[in-house]
């Protein structure tokens, strides 16, 4: 039975006082942020890997493509369970796999016939990533509505920039410190064990959808409903694609960049290799940037499209339900020039080729919080883990989990036998070229969502039974409000159908 999970870990969920919510909060953004900074340390040690295992591009660009590809299959699972079961005891579990399998990764002995070991350790560490991911942002939306949800969803995404520079300065600045990659990657599992003491005996799960007055639960439904039901969403699915077009572009960008900026430095100061000492240099530059540009991108988007949809500040009588998604297409227009320009200056300036870098990472981050914002409150709230897990699954396999393979592949091919650092690099130049498309396909799916996402917000708040659908527009400064205390002691549950005509269900209130 669905419940076995809660009833046997020892706490069910509960409404949360102020307190513990705050708590829950923070130890959810501690580990999402401590999962980026695993998941981009290997990007700090790759030149030490590609030494160690003697590997070439394609097989450096397998090494994410891999951990994506087990990181997506496993997320709708995840998905499926945190819609239905303890989501505590989930997210433990998949912590405890995460810790294990990157610990065994810096066990793996040198040499090429030992890579495929190495790949298969990358690959639970996606699995026990999926995990967190799925499930982390349904919890934080069960606690906050409104303003308030966008602002926290602000601050745990800020994780992604900010673990992801971390992730690059540690892993690279440890490695050189002990001469040793696998310390590189050592230390952040041992950050991990400390996230779990933390989670098994200070976070509280709330109660699903209990922000938002929802009324049902999910228990029974099947797999295949809960897919039926996201399909009828067009927004769901048009945002899903355009973050699929994005991810492809902003994965090859985050794993080879350090890479290709350290070929640019040899061909432009002429010779034949750059010492470790630049490599180290040149990702710590990037981590700064990604961290820095990625808080003010995240924060940057958040904030305009709430004002824009709430109409204040600059957009003042000018309030639009679109706004969010016209955050998420504006960013990734802004986002193009700068990428092509990135690439272009790179054989030319060092300096330039970051400050580019700088505004493409920047703008693509304007849409990362927005995003999930939207899948929100476009799904109704016992199907939200699913909504997430399923975009997660398509936006990797065909984004992120392909890109750094691909870009990695057409190098390879591009420079045939030409081994020098000039040949890699003109290689590698002409394979970032292709992947900026993709955010112009970007920005017109975003663009195309513009036209469902009003219709398709209030059909998910009348599914949810929730009597006042405009209740999370209005202005609250004490979050600890936006969580309803009562609830009837006896609620006549309905079946989850899309309401027929909203107009009557509005003349039957009055």
């Amino acid at each position: 039975m669905p419940n076995e999970i809660e009833e046997y870990s020892g706490s069910p969920p509960v409404e949360i006082g102020y307190k513990k919510k705050w708590i829950t909060c923070s130890i959810l953004l501690l580990i999402n942020l401590l999962n980026y900074i695993d998941r981009y340390s290997i990007v700090g040690v790759l030149p030490r890997l590609s030494e160690y295992f003697t590997i070439n591009d394609k097989d450096k660009g397998l090494l994410q493509t891999v951990f994506v590809v087990f990181y997506m299959f496993a997320a709708p699972l995840f998905g499926y369970l945190g819609d239905r079961y303890n989501r505590k005891m989930l997210m433990i579990s998949g912590i405890v796999i995460w810790i294990s399998a990157v610990f065994a990764s810096s066990f793996v002995k040198e040499g090429e016939s030992h890579f495929n070991t190495f790949l298969l350790c990358r690959a639970v560490v996606g699995i026990g990533e999926a995990s967190y991911s799925t499930i982390a942002p349904t919890i934080l939306s069960d606690i906050f509505s409104g303003s308030a949800r966008s602002r926290i969803l602000m601050l745990f995404y800020f994780a992604i920039p900010v673990g992801s520079g971390l992730g690059f300065i540690a892993g690279s600045k440890i490695a050189l410190l002990t001469n040793s990659w696998q310390w590189g990657v050592r230390f952040s599992p041992i950050v991990g064990i400390a996230c779990l003491a933390l989670m098994v005996f200070l976070f509280e799960e709330p109660v699903r959808g209990a922000c938002d007055g929802a009324r049902q639960s999910g228990e029974e439904d099947s797999l295949r409903e809960d897919l039926r039901y996201l399909l009828s969403i067009k927004t769901f699915y048009l945002v899903t694609l355009a973050s699929t077009a994005a991810f492809f572009t902003i994965g090859a960008m985050t794993w080879w960049t350090p890479e290709f900026v350290g070929y640019a430095y040899g061909v432009i100061k002429g010779i034949p290799k750059t010492p470790e000492a630049e490599k180290s240099e040149i990702s710590l530059w990037f981590g700064a940037i990604t961290s820095i540009g990625g808080i003010l991108g995240v924060a940057t988007g958040s904030v305009v499209s709430r004002a824009w949809r709430d109409g204040t500040s600059l957009f003042r009588n000018h309030a639009s339900e679109k706004a969010d998604l016209y955050i998420c297409a504006l960013a990734m227009f802004i986002a193009l020039p700068f990428l092509f320009l990135f690439v272009f200056v790179a054989e030319f300036s060092i300096i330039f080729c970051l400050i580019a870098v700088y505004f493409a990472i920047m703008s693509c981050c304007m849409c990362w919080a927005v995003n999930v914002d939207t899948l929100m409150y476009v799904v109704v709230a016992h199907r939200r883990a699913s909504a997430l897990a399923v975009q997660t699954m398509v936006a990797h396999l065909l984004g992120d989990a392909a890109s750094p393979y691909i870009i990695g592949a057409i190098s390879d091919w591009l420079r045939g036998e030409d081994a020098s650092n000039a040949g890699r690099f003109a290689a590698l130049q002409k394979a970032f070229y292709g992947s900026n498309f993709m955010l112009v396909i970007a920005g017109a799916l975003y663009l195309a969502a513009t036209f469902y996402v009003e219709e398709d917000r209030k059909e998910a708040l009348f599914q949810m039974d929730v009597s006042a659908p405009d209740h999370w527009r209005e202005p609250q400064d004490d979050m600890e409000a936006l969580i309803p205390h009562s609830h009837p002691d006896t609620v006549e549950g309905r079946e989850e159908e899309p309401a027929d005509i909203v107009n009557e269900i509005s003349h039957s209130s009055a």
